[in-house]
């Protein structure tokens, strides 16, 4: 079956079960879907959320990695069916575990991502996540970030998976020179692929507010991850 397991681990933030009507053509395809909950949300508490923050984040990474596993362990899926999707701090998870166990994985969507762990501070609101990451102004901090900093990991001739990079061009939170630097990079690198940038104009980190164009970027995340994932649309 085509799995999509989605993930987020940052921030104490909580990912509870929740109604999606986007779901259903992905659903209505045969698909599957997985929410992982991961250390550095706040589903169990604030222990919980500093086990996947600053020198723990690497936790986050082994967390999601192990719900992949699952997912094909227990025959739910296979690596050439299953797709993973996340966004800001959640496209730093993707990004991370796609340099970390690119065999894993046949797809990634990865929006509106962190990436150069390295830089971020210095760049759009990244100085007021520093309690979050870390700074790689500080050497400790620095030992950290760059052992699992994605754009600092993509390794030439690696099969990566295909991946949609999406970004907006007004995203004064996350800046989007994180998804460009990471395409351009993954495209110089991968023997897989392909590699896409999508870029959603005139829109800020949560996407433009139209309606039209949430339409827009679902039916470009479906048509991808369809592509991939060997899947047909619903009649």
């Amino acid at each position: 079956m085509p799995f999509l397991l989605y993930g987020y681990g940052g921030f104490g933030v909580s990912v509870e079960p929740s109604f999606s009507a986007r779901l259903y053509p992905w659903l209505e395809a045969g698909g599957g879907y997985a929410v992982a909950n991961l250390r550095g949300g706040g589903e169990y508490g604030e222990d919980w959320h500093k086990a996947g923050a600053l020198g723990n984040k690497q936790n986050v990474f082994d967390d999601f990695i192990a719900a992949g596993e699952y997912l094909v362990k227990e025959g739910w899926t296979k690596p050439e069916r299953l797709a993973i999707q996340g966004g800001s701090n959640g496209g730093l998870l993707v990004g991370a575990v796609l340099t970390q166990r690119p065999d894993l994985f046949k797809a990634v969507i990865c929006e509106v991502p962190l990436l150069d762990m390295v830089r971020y501070h210095r760049f759009g609101s990244g100085r007021t996540w520093v309690s979050e990451y870390g700074s790689a102004d500080k050497k400790e901090d620095f030992g950290w970030l760059y052992a699992y900093s994605p754009y600092h990991h993509v390794t030439a001739g690696t099969d990566y998976p295909a991946v949609l990079m999406s970004s907006a061009d007004s995203d004064d939170r996350v800046d989007p020179l994180h998804a460009r630097k990471m395409t351009a990079a993954l495209q110089a690198a991968t023997t897989g692929g392909p590699v896409l940038l999508r870029v959603e104009e005139n829109a800020g980190h949560g996407g433009a507010d139209l309606v039209s164009s949430a339409v827009a970027k679902a039916v470009d995340y479906y048509a991808f991850l369809f592509d991939h994932l060997g899947m047909r649309p619903p009649a």
